[in-house]
């Protein structure tokens, strides 16, 4: 059982997908921090100082002065601003990989296809050996061709 996990694990696409796994791990705090450090403080500065991760909503009725205090009372919030921070970042990554694709495809676009390749002997209609296209007399049957 050990030798089969370990054939599995192995194989390049298992290798692959781990990668891809962990490679996007870090891609999703780099667009975290993104949003939060960069994009959302001019957002917030533009909306009169507001701070998207301090929108909350306190369920027990009590006024908090910030969502740390209302987590530190144990109070049930809905924390609607870091809603609105993971919906800007779901649409960066989801920009960033459309336009990740796009470039790909673009490259394989612009791979010219081969062209075929010409076509230099064709079969003899009575013997069926392969002979040049240009012959008027097959070399292996002596029968003349009509072309």
């Amino acid at each position: 059982m050990l030798k089969g996990f370990k054939e599995f694990a192995m194989r390049g696409n298992v290798i692959d997908l781990a990668v891809g796994v962990i490679i996007g791990g870090a891609f999703g705090k780099i667009i975290s921090s993104l949003v939060s450090d960069i994009i959302m403080p001019p957002i917030g500065m533009l909306l009169n100082g507001v701070n998207f991760s301090e929108l909350f909503i306190s369920l027990d009725g009590t006024k908090y002065a910030s969502l740390q205090n209302a987590q530190e009372a144990a109070a049930p919030t809905l924390n609607y601003g870091l809603f609105i921070n993971n919906i800007i970042n779901f649409l960066i990554v989801a920009l960033i990989v459309f336009l990740f694709i796009r470039v790909i495809n673009q490259f394989q676009k612009q791979v010219a296809p081969e062209e075929p390749a010409k076509v230099t002997s064709k079969d003899c209609p009575f013997c069926l050996s392969s002979i040049p296209i240009k012959a008027s007399r097959c070399p292996y049957c002596t029968s003349q061709l009509t072309e």
